[in-house]
């Protein structure tokens, strides 16, 4: 989902409510300008289901839409402020795509660079193999020994294409995508600010800790947070409600994020607003550091990489000119 568009969908949503507008008209002008096909659809069936007298609670039930944005709508339209909870949606959906946006350009970058640097690898495979090695060869054809495409040309492009295969298989797998965006610096900071941000709204909004707990865990089911929330619901619900007691040996929060909750006692809420916006700011950092080593460590690599290739060639240079040697 494109969340950047999604958020401005919700912001454009709750001002046309505020000024007195329909919701299905709503629904039905906006989705019409959406530019994500499956997006726009979802919208379009909710505004026809709407139409048709269906209840909101009911109709956002039969649409794939976030699990989350759907009981935070819920719970906007019990309250009967549901532009207000729009609004904030917006926020947080704008947040998320503020961090997203980072992230992913801290993974294309090095992508680019090892493709160009494949490409640049077979290219110059390929002009050795079939232009110069051929044009030794026959220049040795009166008695020299032939010249043999030397192994330590073929190693860059035979380590680049095992890299790429074990990060995409690394990413197809949810489990194992899941894990590393729990460990890897930046995307770690970027989950503990969304789980604050999405407990702060659960909360605020009137949800108690158990059920905040318990929607989060199953959105975040299949990664190492969901486990451990897993235990936090089950504590919380045997009547340990104090920070310390549910957060007992925690693995995947680090003691930062445990701290700021503790810090504001009973108003957990603020706890993890505060703990939202720390973390929002520290994924930022870390990911504008990321970005500023990768290019330092693309050069390396890439010298490196040149380095193979020319050593190909000098070592291939001293074969054929030895052999020029004992023809002579």
């Amino acid at each position: 989902m494109n969340y950047d568009e999604f958020a401005f969908f919700n912001r454009q949503l709750a001002g046309m409510l505020r000024a007195g507008l329909p919701l299905e008209g709503a629904l039905r002008q906006l989705a019409a300008n959406l530019q994500d096909p499956p997006l726009r659809e979802e919208l379009r069936l909710l505004e026809t289901d709407l139409a048709k007298g269906t209840p909101l609670r009911d109709a956002l039930a039969r649409r794939d839409l976030p699990e989350f944005y759907t009981r935070m709508v819920r719970l906007g339209a019990a309250g009967e402020d549901l532009p207000a909870m729009l609004l904030t949606l917006a926020d947080y959906y704008e947040r998320r795509h503020a961090l997203w946006a980072r992230l992913k350009a801290l993974i294309v970058y090095p992508v680019m660079v090892l493709a160009a640097a494949l490409a640049l690898s077979l290219f110059l495979i390929w002009l050795n193999t079939r232009l110069i090695f051929p044009a030794m060869n026959e220049l040795l054809g009166l008695g020299g020994t032939p010249v043999a495409v030397p192994v330590m040309l073929w190693l860059p492009p035979v380590w680049l294409i095992a890299t790429g295969i074990l990060v995409a298989l690394a990413l197809a797998r949810p489990a194992w995508r899941n894990w590393l965006s729990w460990r890897l610096p930046g995307f770690q900071e970027s989950n503990l600010a969304q789980f604050a941000a999405a407990m702060h709204l659960l909360l605020e909004r009137g949800g108690n800790l158990a059920e905040s707990v318990a929607l989060v865990r199953e959105l975040e089911r299949s990664s190492p947070a969901g486990r451990e929330l897993a235990e936090w619901h089950s504590r919380i619900a045997s009547g340990q409600g104090r920070v310390s007691q549910f957060t007992a040996g925690a693995r995947v929060f680090p003691p930062l994020f445990l701290w700021l909750l503790e810090q504001a006692g009973e108003d957990l809420s603020r706890g993890f607003r505060r703990a939202a916006e720390i973390y929002f700011q520290r994924a930022r950092h870390r990911t504008e550091m990321l970005l500023y080593a990768a290019l330092p460590v693309a050069v390396i690599a890439l010298g490196a990489l040149i380095l193979v290739q020319v050593s190909s060639g000098m070592l291939v240079l001293t074969r054929f000119l030895n052999a020029l040697g004992s023809i002579e």
